[in-house]
Parts: C-alpha cells; structure tokens; sequence
C-alpha cells in the first residue's frame, strides 16, 4: 500500500465517531469510507416487513431482531469492517453503549439492482466468516424468492424459497419467516435501472 493511500485511511475510532454526527450512514471497509444510498418504497416495505414480523416471533425471547441502523463489525482478513444489514437477529448482544454488534446469528439483505452484486459476493463472503452467523438470507424485490445460506456441519448450503406461501424455517433463533408477510403490500414492478 502506498504511502498517499495509508495517509488518507479513516481510522476505526473516527468512522465510529463520524457515524454518530453523520445525517447519511456509511459503510467501512479497511479504513475506507464508502455512503450508502437512499432504498425505493418497495425495497423499505420488504425491509419493515421482515423486521416486524421477526419482532413480534421474538418478543420476550433471547434473540431479538435489529433494524439497518445497527452495524455489524466484522474482522474479514485482518481489515476491521462496518455493514449495516437491512434486518440482524442478535442473541447475544454487544454491550448496551456500543455502536455496533458483533454476534449476528442471521442477517437478512433485501436485494436491489444497486445492491445485488455486492450482497452476493464482497458482503457475502464476510458474513459467512463471522463464527456466530447461522443464516443469511438474501430476498428479491421483484418477486416472491428467497435464498438462503445456511451453516451446516460441513460448511454453508443454499436453499431457495419460492412463492408466496413459502416459510423460511429459522430454528437458530426460535423464529420462521412466511414470504407472505415478507412481500405484504409489495407490488411486484420491475426496477428501474437508474441508480436507488
């Protein structure tokens, strides 16, 4: 790395900090800062879903549903990394004054034409390193799909969930998902290929 390149890296202590007086959030890769984008309605309204239906399954139980506002920190190949997933189940949870979450058991991505290639792949990678994951489920917008990626003696399988009376078994937190309340008042329209 060069010189100019390590000068010009944000440190973890000041992303934190920025990030608390920051009006947009962002992603920290490494020392790099990267902003997230505004999402469509369609994209909120899978996002509030999930979140509201895990929260009522998990009321009152050890794991509890967090929403995009909680990063996760993840230590992929020695570089220290910030994500802010659309949903998080925590069952063990990061002391009440941190700024972050350590210990996801399942994170849940609601995909976008913006999004897609990097919830599939950079964001996927590192997820699937974190040793308390179980699950990471990645859902459409445009129609009712599902994919998991789920932990299993042997590594991560995928599974695929497909139309609007499927349900997500999540026994790693005491919970199920029902793609019909996932997608409740999701018009299915195509995105456009602008930018979100």
């Amino acid at each position: 790395m060069s010189a100019a390149l390590k000068r010009n890296l944000i440190s973890v202590e000041d992303y934190l900090t920025g990030e608390l007086l920051s009006p947009i959030k962002h992603e920290y890769l490494g020392g790099v800062v990267h902003a997230m984008a505004g999402a469509r309605i369609g994209h909120n309204r899978i996002k509030g879903n999930t979140f509201g239906s895990l929260f009522v399954r998990l009321r009152g139980k050890r794991c509890q549903p967090f929403d995009s506002n909680t990063k996760i920190r993840i230590n992929y190949h020695g570089q220290n990394r910030f994500y802010y997933p659309d949903v998080s189940m925590i069952c063990r949870s990061n002391p009440p004054d941190e700024l972050f979450q350590d210990e996801p058991v399942a994170i849940v991505e609601v995909l976008s034409k913006t999004t897609r290639r990097t919830d599939l792949s950079e964001k996927k990678d590192a997820y699937l390193t974190i040793p308390s994951l179980q699950v990471y489920v990645l859902i459409e917008q445009e129609s009712p799909l599902a994919v998991a990626f789920r932990r299993t003696g042997s590594g991560f399988v995928r599974e695929v969930y497909d139309g609007l009376d499927a349900v997500i078994a999540l026994p790693e937190i005491d919970a199920e998902l029902a793609l019909a309340e996932v997608y409740e008042g999701v018009e299915f329209v195509p995105e456009p290929d602008e930018e979100e």
